[in-house]
């Protein structure tokens, strides 16, 4: 008795699918989506008609980049935990940058300290 579950590779298989659907749009990083919350509301675009986003790219979600069909749909979309889980991310401090880490790495710029004797 016992063994694994045989619905283990199905399942799998399903949040596989998931991941690479979800990439079928180009999805900005947390940084890029953070200057556009931070942005005032008059330097904000409005959206371009776009044929080849879902809702012809009218239907559109500034915290977690997100086009959706409808508006009811994306009306649900705010009600839900991974949203509310967004905004909450994007109301505290700025996330992290290519600058930020690079200078955790040691690729900034040196600090040899102050030079002793010039050549």
């Amino acid at each position: 008795m016992g063994g694994k579950c045989p619905h283990r590779k199905v399942k799998k298989r399903r949040f596989s699918h998931k991941s690479a659907r979800r990439s079928k749009f180009l999805l900005k990083g947390d940084d890029a989506v953070y200057e556009n919350v931070c942005k005032p509301e008059e330097e904000r675009k409005t959206l371009p008609l776009d044929e080849d986003l879902p809702g012809m790219g009218q239907y559109y979600c500034l915290h977690c980049d997100r086009y959706f069909a409808n508006l009811s749909v994306r009306d649900e979309h705010f009600k839900t935990k991974r949203h509310k889980k967004r905004l909450k991310q994007m109301a505290g401090p700025a996330p992290h940058t290519q600058l930020d880490a690079d200078l955790a790495a040691g690729m900034g710029m040196p600090d040899n300290g102050p030079k002793l004797m010039s050549m």
